[in-house]
């Protein structure tokens, strides 16, 4: 790459950080009625769509950067709750990836607009599709796991009480990928469709 795509590849990724962070400080946080220490917010739509625009490694990147803001300035219900956002992100955005690049393998970069709208709901329905179910079965793991350890790590549940949260947190999970990856990709795809991406 040379340099002004390196400079502008590092804009996008700054303006993305930018746009995740003010979202998480300053978006709209519905706490989930059945655990109101989960917040429905629209931070991680940047991050898919950074994700998807530039590259996994710009969303990932943002995801970390991200995770780490949150860690100073809204930690949730828990001071570890960034790690368990960026689990669920990080889990969430593989199963974006994979049926992506299979979807994508081989297009010119210049040809790659015209093909996701060509393609928009296949490609939709599959990276929502595993994307939910890769953040659901990563985060069930890690909350069975974690949510039965101390504060300020988990909150000290008993094994019955995780196995009664698992299912409800496995909908609060999806619910965010369902409506998180079709409004990103959607966004995504009309910044592709206007700007020479390379």
């Amino acid at each position: 790459m040379n340099t002004r795509t390196n400079t502008r590849t590092l804009s996008l990724i700054i303006i993305f950080i930018a746009l995740a962070i003010a979202l998480n400080e300053y978006g709209p946080k519905i706490p989930y009625p059945l655990y109101p220490f989960l917040y429905y917010q629209l931070w991680e739509i940047p991050i898919v769509v950074a994700f998807i625009v530039i590259g996994p490694k710009a969303g990932v990147t943002i995801t970390v950067i991200n995770s780490l803001v949150l860690l100073a300035v809204f930690q949730g219900g828990l001071p570890t709750g960034p790690f368990y956002n960026l689990i669920a992100v990080l889990s969430m955005l593989l199963g974006i990836y994979i049926p992506y690049r299979i979807a994508t393998h081989g297009c010119k970069v210049e040809n790659l607009g015209s093909f996701l709208r060509q393609h928009v709901k296949l490609i939709t329905v599959a990276a929502t599709t595993l994307g939910i179910i890769l953040r659901v079965v990563v985060t069930s793991f890690v909350n069975y796991f974690a949510l039965q350890q101390p504060y300020p790590i988990g909150f000290s549940f008993q094994q019955i009480d995780v196995l009664a949260f698992l299912p409800l947190g496995a909908i609060f999970n999806a619910t965010i990928a369902l409506y998180t990856i079709p409004v990103a990709i959607g966004i995504a795809i009309a910044i592709i469709s206007r700007v020479k991406m390379q």
